[in-house]
């Protein structure tokens, strides 16, 4: 049986992240970020995008439109409201056992919610990268989430997913190497 602490994981990983979101500035949101194709807005977008699929996944309801605005005028609380949905559909009964077949494989709703844990993680360090803020990343959970992708990241495709890993120095914090090991240059410069 998967450990139920993972739920509250989620909610520490998402909150971290959300009151990021919530400090950005009107003139950071078209900011560049180390996900080359994203600006800022773009990157949250894709959080909640994500947040969203994963709630469709739990509750096997239809995907989002890929392509749609998920953020409208309102992106951190769009945000905090994809995350709630997000914990809440996790926290659902049996949803931390079940196998779920994606394009990117089968895993366990628990699986996949380290996946998710380690995806909030990395983008939060993004965000700081390209707004300039300052946020304490969990390093429990950041430890975790490099410990988790390390041993599954070789398992996956990179492609349209993940930069190749980039080199790193091995007492570097966790965080950067959980970046780098994301294929995100570290330092990283706009």
């Amino acid at each position: 049986m998967p450990n139920p602490a993972i739920i509250d994981d989620l909610a520490r990983a998402s909150a971290v992240t959300g009151d990021l979101i919530d400090r950005i500035a009107a003139d950071q949101w078209s900011a560049p970020t180390p996900c080359t194709e994203w600006n800022v807005r773009d990157l949250v977008d894709h959080l909640v995008g994500i947040n969203l699929v994963f709630v469709a996944l739990f509750e096997e309801t239809t995907m989002p439109e890929r392509e749609a605005d998920h953020l409208g005028t309102d992106p951190a609380g769009a945000y905090r409201r994809s995350a709630a949905a997000l914990h809440a559909a996790a926290a659902r009964p049996g949803v931390l056992e079940q196998s779920k077949a994606t394009p990117m494989g089968v895993a366990t709703g628990a699986e996949w919610l380290q996946w998710r844990i380690g995806d909030l993680l990395t983008h939060g360090w993004d965000l700081v990268q390209a707004t300039g803020l300052a946020a304490e990343l969990p390093d429990d959970l950041v430890e975790q989430a490099l410990s988790f992708v390390r041993d599954q990241l070789p398992s996956q495709p990179r492609t349209g997913r993940f930069a190749e890993s980039q080199t790193i120095e091995d007492n570097a914090p966790a965080v950067d190497q959980l970046a780098a090991l994301t294929g995100r240059p570290v330092p990283w410069k706009p």
